[in-house]
């Protein structure tokens, strides 16, 4: 079967860095942290009480006051960022076959907030205060069907959840989609609202968050020798994916070309990596193969890197293991430095961020990079963004339970 070529033609974005795929954008560039303490609980009991949480977000403003109390954050933000990539696309629904456009839009977590808040209401009145808005507020399929209804898109409108591979899985099973001739455009992303008692509390209960609570905006310190934890992120990216032949025809402005996609398994741990890298050596392999190109044709990588001890270690070394000598050459950055670690919506927004660097032939830096790890001996484009030749980018996501996603994407050209 002929693949068909798979263009990026609009983007939303919600991320702590700003609301906005120019304001992201720009915050980025600029090496702008979006880590501060948490306000949405009281988390002084807690050993990590910093996030990446979103600043300025209005949900009366974006749904009304009733729709805001039906509809979890998670959700919102799914459905906010689309309608930002509705209008940078210029994609008008009714100019197409609503019926050949699909929605792929996933989360890690869903609304744990929903579950605390109502596990609550239970325990203090009992279970006829359970909201009937409860299970639709939870459960991570509602995010992809409300993109759905808010697009008018009714083609195939699914979720996948790989954990924090899910925004990478996600855009990529919609690109296979639409390169295999089941639909024509996509909606496509992740997003997460997790930043809660329990999400929170359960990140620390597995010693995986910071706890530099006396520098948050210095916490997320990818590859850096002195790293000690992830920091929790939040907010959505929805990208619109479309055909070129379907892109052409309504004359759509094409911001960077999907190439390939690879994904793997670990088969080794539920939290852990696995120590060789293998797993996310070879989804990165895969996604240059399906691409049909050289390793060496990529330029830069926007890596995973959490800033996990374990995660940038076999990361780094996964990367050596893919591109061999070209691994030398290559600009990897991790932009988790700045938003945090935003679970299911990391790949996604990870994904705006090479699409973008594409653009306007600028590497974003990773923050924070005070003191070279030897175990990390790459390029990880330190503190500044860079101006430099991106020709192909790929970013990297990797998922407890030991899911590896990889996709790239290409500068376009007729």
């Amino acid at each position: 079967m002929n693949k068909r070529r798979v263009v990026v033609t609009g983007m939303g974005v919600l991320s702590p860095i700003g609301n906005g795929v120019e304001p992201f954008w720009s915050a980025l560039v600029t090496g702008k942290s979006g880590i501060a303490p948490i306000t949405k609980f009281d988390a002084s009991k807690f050993d990590a009480r910093f996030a990446g949480e979103l600043k300025g977000y209005d949900a009366e403003f974006h749904f009304g006051t009733k729709d805001a109390r039906k509809i979890s954050p998670f959700i919102q933000y799914a459905v906010v960022a689309a309608r930002e990539a509705i209008v940078n696309a210029n994609f008008k629904m009714n100019d197409t076959d609503p019926h050949r456009v699909g929605v792929v839009v996933g989360s890690g977590i869903g609304c744990i907030r929903s579950a605390e808040e109502e596990y609550q209401k239970f325990l203090d009145k009992g279970p006829g205060r359970i909201s009937p808005f409860f299970i639709p507020k939870m459960i991570i399929n509602e995010a992809a069907g409300q993109v759905s209804i808010e697009t008018g898109a009714k083609g195939p409108i699914t979720c996948s959840v790989t954990a924090c591979a899910t925004g990478t899985t996600c855009i990529g099973d919609a690109f296979k989609m639409i390169q295999y001739g089941e639909i024509d455009a996509a909606f496509a992303g992740g997003t997460e609202a997790a930043i809660s008692v329990l999400g929170i509390g359960g990140f620390c209960a597995l010693r995986a968050l910071s706890t530099r609570n006396d520098a948050p905006e210095k916490a997320s310190r990818p590859f850096d020798k002195d790293r000690d934890g992830f920091v929790m992120g939040e907010g959505a990216c929805v990208v619109v994916l479309e055909s070129l032949e379907h892109a052409r025809k309504r004359g759509a402005n094409i911001i960077a070309e999907v190439v390939g996609f690879g994904q793997t398994g670990d088969a080794y741990h539920s939290t852990a990596p696995e120590d060789s890298g293998e797993g996310a050596a070879r989804a990165m392999v895969n996604a240059v193969k399906w691409g049909e190109h050289k390793m060496t044709d990529v330029d830069y990588i926007n890596a995973h890197g959490t800033s996990t001890s374990l995660n940038d270690k076999i990361e780094s070394l996964a990367i050596i293991k893919a591109f061999g000598d070209h691994a030398k050459k290559l600009a990897v950055s991790s932009t988790k430095s700045m938003t945090g670690h935003m679970l299911g919506a990391a790949g996604a927004i990870e994904f705006a961020a090479c699409v973008l660097a594409i653009r306007d032939q600028v590497i974003p830096p990773t923050i924070n990079y005070t003191t070279p790890d030897p175990d990390c001996n790459l390029d990880y484009v330190p503190n500044q963004a860079r101006k430099a030749k991106v020709n192909f980018a790929i970013s990297n996501s990797l998922g407890f339970g030991g899911h590896n996603a990889t996709i790239e994407v290409k500068k376009f050209q007729e």
